[in-house]
């Protein structure tokens, strides 16, 4: 796919792309590099506690334990960044359900709380729920489950299919982490801006009406996903049946606004290149 090699031109290290559609997986750049994935950890978090909501080890909306998160939050609050907490921090800084506040906090209390009631460590949990069953071979969790993950572009490919086309969740399970939740929440994409409404999933963010965004300016609202502060980019398109990888080792806050034009620029590539249109 003659879009991915955009990539040549970005001013990183080591950067690795591919675009999955019906038409196959096409992949560019340094495609055997370990990167570290950041926040794109997230959405491969969710899913594992996704798995333990359907095996009944935890529940999406009974409130959670005082001491993982106060306030009757629930998993559901915690995985869309609606429990209240800040970006880090023991305390919550809002009340639940009040406003959607991006926080790593929120992601290792879901962890916590599917560790305790698995009675096993978060990241043989992980392996044995999402990991392993996907093949992602050589991903691990190095640290904290908001941001710890690592792999190569390969293990993230095998992630975004199973975004793209969910073998280890149900349809109905799926299309709840796809869904808008307390759709009505405003909050800032941190890096990108304040957006009111912004919707979140669970686990992944929703594209919605939002603008400027560092999806492609043809994505769909419907489009999901998440960027993290590694310079690395995920999405899938449901509408135009697509899904890209973009994974850097360059920070995302040294050069912020250029990763954001060239991650827009090369999502309305792909989407071009695989018959969608870009609207003007």
């Amino acid at each position: 796919m003659r879009a991915l090699h955009l990539v040549a031109e970005w001013p990183v290290d080591h950067a690795a792309v591919a675009a999955i559609s019906p038409a196959g997986t096409a992949r560019a750049g340094d495609t055997e590099h370990g990167f570290r994935l950041a926040s794109l950890t997230k959405p491969v978090v969710a899913w594992a506690v996704m798995v333990g909501v359907e095996e009944g080890i935890v529940t999406l909306d009974d409130p959670v334990p005082a001491q993982i998160a106060p306030g009757g939050a629930t998993l559901r609050h915690l995985l869309s960044h609606a429990a209240g907490f800040g970006f880090d921090g023991e305390q919550p800084v809002a009340p639940v359900g009040q406003r959607r506040i991006y926080s790593n906090t929120g992601f290792e209390r879901a962890a916590a709380l599917l560790s305790e009631a698995a009675a096993m460590p978060f990241g043989d949990y992980l392996a044995e729920a999402v990991l392993t069953p996907l093949g992602m071979g050589t991903a691990a969790l190095r640290g904290s489950p908001a941001h710890g993950l690592w792999g190569t572009l390969d293990d993230v490919v095998r992630f975004v299919a199973e975004m793209r086309r969910p073998a280890l969740l149900a349809s109905a399970t799926w299309d709840d982490v796809v869904r808008p939740q307390f759709a009505d929440l405003a909050g800032i994409v941190p890096g990108v801006g304040r957006f009111d409404p912004n919707p979140w999933g669970l686990g992944v963010e929703v594209r919605g009406a939002k603008s400027p965004h560092w999806t492609g300016r043809g994505n769909s609202p419907a489009t999901f996903g998440h960027f993290g502060g590694a310079g690395t980019m995920m999405w899938v398109d449901p509408v135009a049946d697509v899904g890209l990888v973009a994974l850097t080792d360059r920070s995302f806050d040294q050069w912020a606004a250029e990763a954001l034009a060239r991650w827009s620029e090369l999502s309305d590539a792909v989407l071009a290149e695989s018959g969608g249109e870009v609207a003007g």
